[in-house]
């Protein structure tokens, strides 16, 4: 097969520790020791930093919130804008943008000042906001949705390399669990916030919210952040540009994206699997992803997928890990509050409080988890751990029924939740600490692309299944019954339209949120057998961290 064409200008990146190593063998980090001064130099130091962290821990709360907030919200949005139909294109459409777009705005940061692209992403993502709180009905609110998308996908890939940028090498790890503590922070928060505002507010202040604190993080990045040399945009022309963007790739992602969702929603419910739609769109999300893959090949550095990137097991094994991690974690995180909501009958303030044990969990443990891989090094070892507990916590939340006692449902989530976060940044960690300085913002981006993808064809299977399973269970437990009548009825409602009929309801609920659960337990699964394929050497900061491809 002949090479990739389409080599973008060569660019002058620092080397990373171990090309130092193996040059000339010096090492970066025991030069910065010795120089307090030329560290100080490259790295904010003071409030300055502190400010810039505070600035990204609440713009990664915001774009994780948006994820965690319509937890609690989606039953009151069903029963306003109607049926459970629409309910996987609410996290979709904004996974789909945030996901489809990542590797391409990772790409923009390499041509563009990092201090504006974040800044006009946040803009972006405000906008978005602003379109779902105003929403008259869910179309409009699924276009919100994804263009808040965009802006997150942006802010996302600008908040991480903004930190690889402010701090040492061995001290990332410790900011980056700071920085992911604002995922469990937001987890804690979400629900609560989303209850709160569906149940005494709105639940269109789910999204107003976000315009406050955003502003508030984007005036810190603007006053204290500064772009530094080594993330100095590379000089090119707009097709230049325009070309490494690599528009095509981003068409044919979203295709992809949409091609699965799409076959996902319609199957078994307003259209039989076999029929030639489903079928059509099946065959086309696979004819898709041949054709990007063929694609991107050949386009070379200008493509979203470097395949000289790719190439490391630094990248390729992470980015495989947090796909199925993240992918497991966010069926949990959408449906916890229906089951809480439909089968213990909990209004949405009260779902979010019985989702705590497993938010408060998450945030407090990212911290940890951070200052351990700080500490330690093991990275590889922390990912296959944190899934294999993540796949017990997972297999103990299915064991849940109608009837499950508050011990259980509060053990269980604790369990899960600790499995889910000590290994969740990890894979970060591992591209960016044997990323080059003119790659960081494209290997960050990949991570986030996988773990967004993750999340979009998870949740939009998990909700394909729990709706055919509902459909399926009801001719049995309640055959009186229209199944598309009670589909269509938000979860919320269930108690009050089918009070004759509500145990066989409940039974079929009960049955569709095992078959989501089903799905996270084999998704984390497979996360803990794709960990092994990970570098098994120390991070930077470590006694015996020197690096690794």
């Amino acid at each position: 097969m002949a090479e990739p064409q389409g080599q973008s200008p060569a660019v002058e990146a620092p080397y990373s520790t171990k090309d130092r190593l193996e040059k000339d063998g010096t090492d970066p980090e025991t030069e910065n020791r010795d120089s307090g001064e030329a560290v100080d130099a490259e790295y904010p130091q003071g409030i300055s930093l502190v400010l810039i962290v505070a600035a990204v821990v609440l713009a990664i709360f915001l774009i994780s919130l948006d994820q965690t907030i319509l937890g609690t919200a989606i039953p009151k949005i069903t029963d306003q804008f109607g049926g459970l139909d629409k309910v996987s294109w609410y996290g979709s459409a904004y996974f789909m943008t945030f996901g489809g777009f990542q590797p391409a705005l990772g790409k923009i940061y390499r041509y563009s000042d990092l201090k504006i692209t974040f800044l006009v992403s946040f803009f972006i993502f405000e906008l978005g906001s602003l379109l779902c709180g105003v929403a008259p009905n869910s179309s409009t609110l699924i276009v919100g949705r994804a263009i808040a998308g965009v802006g997150g996908a942006g802010m996302a890939t600008g908040a991480f390399t903004i930190i690889a940028f402010s701090a040492e090498p061995k001290r990332r790890p410790l900011l980056t669990g700071l920085v992911g503590s604002a995922y469990g922070l937001s987890a804690v928060s979400g629900p609560l916030i989303g209850g709160a505002f569906s149940e005494k507010v709105s639940w269109r202040w789910c999204f107003y919210v976000n315009l406050p604190v955003g502003g508030f993080s984007a005036l810190l990045i603007l006053l204290f952040f500064h772009s530094p040399k080594a993330a100095k945009p590379i000089q090119a022309g707009w097709r230049e540009r325009t070309l490494n963007v690599d528009p095509i790739g981003v068409i044919l992602t979203m295709s992809l994206i949409i091609c699965f969702i799409l076959a996902f929603e319609y199957g078994g419910q307003s259209r039989a699997w076999d029929s030639s739609v489903v079928i059509g769109l099946l065959v086309g999300f696979v004819a898709i992803l041949v054709t990007l893959l063929i694609y991107e090949y050949y386009q070379g550095e200008r493509a979203m997928f470097v395949w000289r990137l790719f190439k490391k097991r630094s990248l390729w094994a992470p980015a495989a890990y947090i796909f199925f991690l993240a992918g497991s974690y966010f069926v949990l995180l959408y449906y916890l509050p229906i089951y809480f909501q439909s089968i213990k009958g909990s209004n949405p303030v009260g779902s979010g409080v019985r989702n705590l044990p497993m938010v408060i969990t998450f945030s407090i443990a990212a911290i940890f988890a951070g200052a351990f891989i700080q500490r330690t090094g093991l990275a590889t070892q922390t990912m296959i751990v944190g899934a294999a507990i993540a796949t017990i916590g997972a297999g103990l939340i299915y064991s849940w029924g109608i009837d499950t006692p508050a011990g259980k449902w509060i053990g269980y989530q604790i369990l899960a939740a600790f499995g889910y976060v000590i290994p969740y940044l990890v894979p970060m960690n591992i591209a960016q600490a044997n990323a080059d300085a003119k790659d960081m913002s494209t290997v960050t981006a990949t991570l986030f692309l996988f773990q967004t993808l993750g999340g979009a064809f998870c949740v939009s299977a998990a909700e394909s299944a729990f709706v055919n399973t509902i459909i399926k269970k009801l001719a049995t437990t309640a055959p009186d019954l229209n199944p598309m009548v009670v589909v269509a009825t938000g979860a919320t409602s269930i108690r009050e339209a089918f009070p004759d009929h509500l145990d066989g309801v409940l039974q079929a609920y009960m049955a569709g949120l095992k078959t989501t659960f089903s799905i996270s337990i084999g998704t984390v699964g497979f996360a803990t057998l794709l960990a092994l394929f990970s570098p098994w050497e120390r991070l930077h900061g470590s006694p015996e961290a020197v690096g690794f491809a």
